[in-house]
């Protein structure tokens, strides 16, 4: 992807530092369209007439479409030229942004919403993949996967702010079309900027059929943790739901090991980091995600913060994961090994999440919630340590699918946490209210077990890291010492 400068060479060139910035702001656009609408999710409601069990469609049917498609996005990146798939999910994306925006209906705004998915899976898939194979060098790839890793994780943050100001200073619909000029620009820019890549991957068909599979099963699977609400979790048809859900995943799995070019390759899953990074990230996005949602319900409607108060209580944890994962998580990567990083990191989250377990129904901002705020500094760690265990056995014919797994499985976890710890806070609550106490205090005791809940994820995530993971080579003080050198000249990019 990166080639060196060449004597009398009539293209222009840029330095990849340039391509790193405009992949990381394509990927802030799609990762902040997961959280901004939280926020703005009432005033939605009040505007549109969704009823209240169908409003968290809103963000659920987003994170569907993105978590669903990412695998096929990555195996057409490996086809078909990453660049090309990344600049097609960028168009995509902004004109389904421009859409929700001038959306009228709510069946409108939701189709606007899948398609916004689709086309941030398209960009998403290759991202991660275009940054390894960017900086080769495990020193710079480290800093790289860092910068990628704090726009997961600061970014959703980031999300829940500007979802607050815009909504509250304009309205709901600018919290979309601000994505018209972002894009537009970004667009531009990176079709100069990047540079043609070869097609690395198998020639043939893309497996349509298995990205039906593993999109409607992990549709379906959503769909029922959702409904249970409704239904109850020990109805006949929750769990008929989430069995179907299951048969299509496991058809999706006997397609890959028959399929041509395959989604997936199934060899990729004999990496047991690859494995297991992925399988812990479901566990700690899940978590961490439904945290967000839920605080930000805790804040509205028990503490009486209005969307742009919501959004700024939440701007220290965008603070703390970046300051961490920008200023210190490779140094730490590269001297520790990325396991022992991310289990550092998975039990200082771990406490930010128990010490929520008991915050009160007259909650203190400085006493309840901002220790916790700075804790989840430790997504800063988490995050990039995550990403160098999921890409570290990945070969340069599969960089985009692999790329893709890893987005996948972080979607996938942020529609399952969001819809599973809110189906439990609010059959906790309903009982609560049931038993004649008042509404604060009922939802209170809701937010607790799922806060409760998310602790126990991130327990588990903790001894999966133990049990599973393996720091994997080129992690070492080697790579430490090569970190602290006089990095060498940064090698141009040719349009």
């Amino acid at each position: 992807m990166a080639k060196p400068d060449r004597p009398g060479s009539a293209s222009r060139t840029y330095p990849r530092s340039l391509a790193l910035i405009l992949l990381n702001l394509g990927m802030l656009m799609v990762i902040l369209d997961g959280t901004i609408v939280t926020v703005a999710l009432p005033a939605i409601g009040e505007d549109l007439g969704f009823s209240s069990a169908d409003l968290a469609w809103v963000m659920n049917i987003y994170m569907i479409a993105f978590g669903g498609l990412l695998l096929l996005a990555g195996r057409l990146g490996d086809i078909f030229g990453r660049k090309r798939m990344f600049l097609a999910g960028l168009a995509v994306f902004t004109v389904a942004s421009v859409v929700a925006g001038l959306a009228t209906s709510p069946e409108l705004l939701l189709i606007a919403r899948f398609v916004q998915g689709a086309g941030g899976a398209m960009s998403s898939a290759v991202s991660l993949g275009m940054i390894v194979t960017l900086y080769p060098e495990p020193a710079e790839q480290g800093k790289a996967i860092g910068a990628f890793s704090f726009i997961g994780a600061a970014g959703a943050s980031l999300g829940l702010v500007l979802g607050g100001v815009l909504t509250e200073l304009a309205n709901w619909h600018w919290i979309f079309l601000v994505n018209l000029p972002i894009g537009a620009v970004t667009l531009l820019l990176a079709s100069r900027v990047l540079a043609a890549d070869t097609p690395t991957g198998p020639r043939g068909k893309a497996d349509v059929v298995g990205a039906a599979l593993v999109t409607a099963g992990l549709m379906l699977l959503v769909y029922a943790v959702v409904e249970a609400e409704k239904y109850g979790w020990s109805s006949g048809r929750t769990w008929g739901l989430v069995a179907v859900s299951f048969a299509l995943i496991a058809l999706f799995a006997v397609r890959q090991a028959k399929a041509d070019t395959p989604l997936i390759p199934l060899r990729t899953f004999r990496s047991r980091n690859v494995t297991g990074a992925n399988f812990i990230q479901v566990l700690t996005i899940a978590a961490m995600f439904g945290f967000q949602v839920l605080v930000v319900l805790y804040m509205q409607h028990v503490l009486g913060y209005g969307a742009a108060k919501t959004g700024w209580a939440m701007l220290p944890t965008a603070v703390a994961i970046g300051a961490v994962s920008l200023g210190v998580s490779a140094r730490l990567i590269a001297r520790f090994g990325a396991r022992n990083v991310l289990l550092t990191g998975l039990l200082v989250l771990t406490a930010g999440m128990l010490y929520l377990v008991r915050v009160p129904v007259q909650g203190s901002y400085a006493v309840d919630l901002l220790p916790v705020f700075a804790l989840l500094g430790g997504g800063g760690l988490v995050l990039p340590a995550l990403a160098t265990l999921g890409m570290s056995d990945a070969r340069p014919e599969d960089a985009g699918v692999v790329s893709g797994l890893f987005n996948t499985t972080q979607q996938i976890g942020a529609a399952l946490g969001v819809a599973l710890l809110n189906t439990l806070s609010t059959s906790r609550s309903e009982d609560l209210l049931a038993e004649g106490k008042d509404t604060a205090t009922a939802l209170t005791g809701g937010y607790h077990l799922a806060f409760a809940v998310g602790t126990g994820l991130l327990a588990a995530s903790a001894i999966l890291t133990l049990i599973v993971l393996r720091t994997p080579r080129g992690t070492s003080t080697e790579v430490a010492a090569s970190a602290d050198a006089t990095p060498a000249p940064q090698t141009a990019l040719h349009v």
